[in-house]
């Protein structure tokens, strides 16, 4: 009797706290300084710059995926003369007090560099169809370049972020930070939260702009554009306690390298202006941005009309930062694999051998993208999301990620039946196209292909996606 409670139970992990998502990208064209708000009433709401700056847009849907296809509807349009009459940019919906708030960015009609921040509100249930009150520019102390507002909560406590310039500094923007009064009105004397400095943050122009805030475990995270909106355009993050003083620099850490930057290999350049916001079943982060699939620009990248808005899962490390991985290639986006009897651990490559590890903090080294399979016959093959066109595939028994071939033997080999979870119907088994009844399983924490035979093996088998 006491061998038999001493001996482990069987493995059955629950499916994840943030199981996987998918999204298509890009998921809206010619949409930069993308903002997505998920409200109570089931609908996302999305809003963007447009690339001939002169107008605000907002379309709804009930998924993410959905505002891809979503009718869009201009609900205000510039000035033709004086204010708000020039440079409409990075407009943000949120909704506050049971009524609707845009802010945006706008210049003057006859100095189109004179840019300030402005705020209108609607207390319509449909934002898209109610009217919209300007109620005006939203005043800082200093009168100059200012853009990019947002705000969030934190302890009760509503605040207002922003970028300006600072004349008597040698910057073009910096981060700001105030209480608000009401939604269009900041109370009390603003803070300077960070200045670019680093070099990933002046590359081209000294710009730290375009806050947006999530909030996790106790932790407030501020992330930021920095550098010239070409592919030098990046992310930095800055991290506080929540019961700490927000408006305290001191209070705030911020990340001596960037976040989220260009990615030749996935063909991704200059993200940033992000916002957050969570999918549709509440259980997973997704981090929306801004990039371009080139590189090279001809001209003022203000002028080039081919920002896209993009969406992929925002993923956590285990001390609690924010893990925001490569810019994902275009098209599905790629998930994790977790295992069902080590949950903490992934699938991931190593010098190109799988392998099952914990805390990947090198994201994309443990994200896969499920496709068609290259052997086709209703199969599936997981391509390295930092490595495109590198598949898993097995070969004398050991599971590796290498590039295709372009063979017979080699899609065979990376193509496999995505089986319910052999321990756990909840999660997945990948059995081996070329050779039935062998499935991808750890052992030692590398990857094999072996039968599933005992109940351990089952375990080993099957894995959870995220």
């Amino acid at each position: 009797m006491l061998a038999a409670l001493l001996l482990p139970a069987p493995a059955h992990a629950a499916v994840p706290a943030s199981p996987a998502v998918s999204y298509t990208n890009p998921l809206v064209n010619q949409r930069a300084d993308p903002h997505i708000f998920r409200h109570t009433d089931g609908y996302y709401y999305f809003t963007a710059t447009v690339p001939e700056y002169d107008r605000i847009v907002l379309r709804r849907a009930t998924t993410i995926q959905g505002l891809s296809t979503a009718p869009e509807t201009v609900i205000w349009t510039k000035h033709a003369t004086g204010d708000m009459g020039a440079h409409i940019w990075a407009p943000e919906i949120h909704f506050i007090d049971g009524k609707w708030y845009v802010y945006f960015a706008a210049g003057r009609a006859d100095d189109v560099w004179k840019i300030r921040m402005y705020a209108l509100e609607s207390s319509a249930a449909n934002p898209l169809t109610g009217g919209w009150t300007e109620k005006g520019r939203i005043a800082t102390p200093m009168d100059s370049f200012a853009l990019d507002a947002t705000t969030f909560v934190v302890n009760g406590v509503r605040y207002l972020s922003w970028a300006q310039k600072d004349p008597a500094i040698d910057t073009n923007s910096n981060v700001y930070l105030a209480r608000m009064a009401n939604p269009w009105t900041i109370t009390g004397t603003p803070v300077r939260l960070t200045v670019p400095t680093y070099g990933w943050e002046t590359a081209g122009y000294k710009v730290n702009e375009g806050p947006a805030v999530i909030q996790r475990g106790g932790k407030v995270f501020m992330s930021y554009s920095a550098s010239a909106t070409d592919s030098n355009y990046c992310l930095g993050l800055l991290t506080a306690s929540a019961t700490g003083d927000l408006l305290d620099p001191a209070a705030w850490k911020k990340s001596p390298v960037p976040v989220f930057t260009s990615n030749a290999a996935t063909g991704q350049y200059g993200p940033g202006h992000n916002s957050f916001t969570t999918s549709e079943d509440g259980r997973s982060d997704v981090l929306v941005y801004h990039d371009r699939n080139y590189k090279n620009i001809t001209g003022d990248p203000l002028n080039d009309p081919n920002r896209r808005t993009r969406v992929q899962k925002l993923y956590w490390n285990a001390d609690g930062t924010p893990n925001f991985g490569i810019p994902v290639a275009d098209g599905a986006t790629p998930g994790r694999l977790s295992s069902a009897n080590f949950p903490d651990h992934y699938i991931r490559h190593w010098e190109y051998r799988g392998k099952l590890e914990a805390d990947v903090t090198n994201l994309a080294d443990s994200q896969f993208r499920t496709v068609t399979g290259l052997a086709g016959s209703g199969t599936v093959s997981l391509e390295s999301a930092n490595f495109p066109g590198y598949y898993l595939r097995h070969r004398n028994g050991e599971v590796w990620v290498e590039k295709n071939d372009g063979t017979t033997a080699f899609k065979g080999s990376a193509s496999f039946h995505q089986r319910p979870g052999l321990a756990d119907a909840a999660g997945v088994s990948y059995e081996a196209y070329t050779a039935p009844g062998q499935y991808i399983r750890h052992f030692d924490f590398l990857l094999h292909l072996q039968s599933a035979g005992t109940t351990l093996a089952r375990q080993d088998a099957t894995f959870h996606q995220q």
